[in-house]
């Protein structure tokens, strides 16, 4: 039975979920997630998908209690989404139309607000994961949306150190970041009027493209119908010059960060932390890839392989080329 387990030595729950274990592995004789498969219609645009093997579900009874005090459980109250991008095997966010990224953006802003409206919902996290190198079991373009029942980790950190420098300087701290990377130009990959997309200054992977809301808006929802479209905009840019850089789908997951939701703690993060998307990308070169080692892994201390001084520039001119393929 799917629930948490609370980890003592970090302050944070894993999720167990032993339904899981018996997900699809790359089918080779039907994608179920095209028309004919008979589990989607024949014909859709984006489609919100229930997960068939979900982590965390408002139907998860409650646990049996923990060990210990410090050992303890608690219910995988929470929503998986799978959001299926088109109908078409062979198209993903770079080669689908910008009206129909457009679709996948106002489903993203329309089922935050269904999500947030759940009480046990503390954290709302769309995300895609491509390609067999970040452990993908199906290749049909789609993303997932989990509502967790918590702040996840990662998360958290980010939040606090955001409000840590809101409080010093009055600022946000990712538009701070904009303003820096846009001066110094160096790392920038494309703007729009409402996105700025860059690979940060420290980032720890090569070609690790964060996109932000310039405007300091922290959901989806937030945004009007202009500030949607610029989204769905560099969205396809971003992944145009990833795609073309190798000449190859490039693998990635992409992580959409927003506020909390009933998170009395985080009541005021619009002030401080904006919407933004951080790609994590697992290829140094078009044939080598950056595994995360030991120091990486048990330790969480980053290393890079490459500056980004130098594969920004890399993805700026593939940006150029894929912009001169779609003209």
């Amino acid at each position: 039975m799917s629930h948490l387990r609370w980890n003592p030595l970090l302050g944070a729950y894993n999720m167990v979920a032993p339904n899981r274990q018996h997900r699809p592995h790359l089918p080779k004789d039907q994608c179920p997630f095209c028309p004919g498969s008979g589990q989607v219609p024949d014909e859709y645009g984006v489609l919100l998908y229930p997960n068939d093997f979900p982590a965390l579900s408002p139907s998860h009874a409650a646990p049996e209690a923990g060990p210990t005090d410090f050992y303890h459980t608690a219910k995988a109250a929470g929503h998986c989404d799978v959001v299926l991008y088109s109908s078409d095997h062979n198209k993903g966010l770079a080669q689908l139309p910008l009206e129909h990224i457009n679709q996948l953006v106002n489903l993203w802003a329309d089922r935050f607000e269904e999500l947030a409206a759940d009480a046990e919902v503390k954290y709302i996290f769309p995300f895609e994961s491509r390609g067999e190198e970040v452990g993908v079991t199906i290749h049909h373009p789609h993303g997932q949306i989990y509502s967790y029942p918590f702040v996840p980790l990662k998360v958290k950190a980010e939040l606090d150190n955001s409000l840590k420098h809101y409080n010093t300087t009055g600022n946000s701290l990712l538009l701070d970041m904009v303003a820096t990377e846009m001066q110094d130009g160096r790392r920038m990959i494309t703007e729009n009027e409402h996105f700025a997309a860059f690979i940060p200054w420290f980032n720890d992977y090569p070609y690790g493209v964060y996109i932000v809301n310039r405007q300091g808006k922290s959901c989806i929802s937030d945004m009007n119908t202009k500030e949607r479209t610029d989204l769905a905009d560099i969205l396809r840019q971003v992944v145009g010059a990833m795609d073309t850089l190798f000449g190859k789908p490039f693998p990635y997951m992409m992580c959409l960060y927003q506020r909390p939701v009933n998170s009395p703690e985080y009541a005021d993060a619009n002030k401080y932390y904006p919407f933004h998307i951080e790609f994590y990308t697992p290829l140094r070169a078009a044939d080598r890839i950056k595994w995360l080692a030991s120091s990486e892994t048990g330790a969480w201390a980053a290393a890079n392989t490459l500056l980004v001084e130098d594969t920004a520039p890399q993805l700026r001119e593939a940006l150029i080329c894929y912009q001169e393929s779609q003209s």
